[in-house]
């Protein structure tokens, strides 16, 4: 019938229409370079293999895989999503105003002032379909820590973002959750998704060194030694101990000549012990027992004369 031709007709220009999609992202697959370092975004709505075009963009790629080497992003919020379009994050705060990048004034080329360093286009990249990761800024050239990955074709963005990585394989899949989130009027999601952790699988750079450990080095080179102190907080009598401790430290404690310790105020000029009275309670003890031994003496002869007295008589009876 008429209408069953109509649906077939409609059917066919459906399937076309998704076949030319299909290929138009074959295409689009085809003429982006190839990637160069893989890092595994792990949030709470599931992971993201992150692929790079550390070539293409070699500053934002140094500076994300650095960020993640030292543990940057973890517990970073996705702070703003609008669906369609894009979700943003990389900022510790959680504002969309916080955030710097590993690069300091006087670092590599195209390093600006400290924490930002500037744009990197290339004609083989482009906002053409979603899972790019892209990197947020304020402006040409002011680029910090804050990245973003897109949600759909977002052409308009081509030559003012500098796009430096793509997210592949099944966790594509898990970019579709953004479009699920509730958000604000200031696209702030009401339960925002978060970087749990980051796991750098293929490094294209063999000469990054995590700042942390740079500066732990340097600090324990530079500390002074200072004498060590008691953790009274983990002694189950601290406050007795503090107290100690706190009389303690009232004692001087460097060593003073015989002068200085007559002429200290704190210190008595009269005897600390009186020894007419030691020497009399010695004598006291040396009579009494002498008297014990005389005593002792008297007894024990008293008791020989008995016992000599008692064997005399039993001889007699006998």
């Amino acid at each position: 019938t008429t209408a069953e031709r109509r649906r077939a007709c409609s059917r066919q220009a459906a399937h076309r229409r998704h076949y030319r999609a299909a290929m138009a992202n074959l295409t689009v697959y085809a003429n982006q370079p190839a990637t160069k370092g893989k890092v595994v975004l792990h949030t709470t709505i599931g992971p993201f293999d992150v692929e790079l075009w550390s070539k293409e963009a070699p500053l934002a790629c140094r500076n994300f895989v650095q960020l993640c080497m030292e543990g940057y992003y973890d517990g970073c919020i996705f702070h703003r999503v609008i669906k369609d379009f894009m979700a943003q994050t990389g900022d510790p705060t959680g504002t969309g105003t916080g955030g710097e990048s590993v690069y300091e004034e006087g670092g590599p080329e195209g390093a600006g002032a400290q924490g930002i360093f500037k744009d990197e286009f290339n004609g083989r990249l482009r906002f053409i379909h979603r899972g790019l990761l892209g990197m947020a800024s304020n402006g040409p050239h002011t680029n910090g820590s804050q990245f973003f990955v897109t949600l759909s074709n977002c052409e308009w963005l081509d030559k003012k973002h500098t796009i430096f990585g793509k997210i592949t394989g099944n966790s594509l899949y898990n970019v579709n959750r953004f479009g699920e989130l509730e958000c604000d009027s200031k696209d702030r999601p009401t339960y925002p998704p978060r970087i749990q952790r980051t796991e750098i699988l293929l490094d294209p750079f063999d000469d990054i060194v995590p700042r942390e450990k740079v500066v732990a080095v340097d600090a324990a080179a530079k500390r002074p030694k200072r004498k060590e102190k008691k953790n009274l907080s983990l002694l189950s009598f601290g406050e007795e101990a503090a107290e100690e401790e706190r009389d303690l430290s009232k004692v001087q404690t460097r060593v003073q000549s015989s002068h200085d310790v007559l002429e200290d105020p704190r210190l008595s000029s009269q005897q600390a012990v009186d020894t007419d009275a030691i020497a009399d309670k010695l004598r006291r003890k040396q009579s009494e027992a002498a008297k014990r031994e005389a005593t002792q003496s008297a007894v024990a002869d008293a008791a020989h004369k008995r016992g000599g007295s008692g064997g005399g008589g039993g001889g007699g009876g006998g």
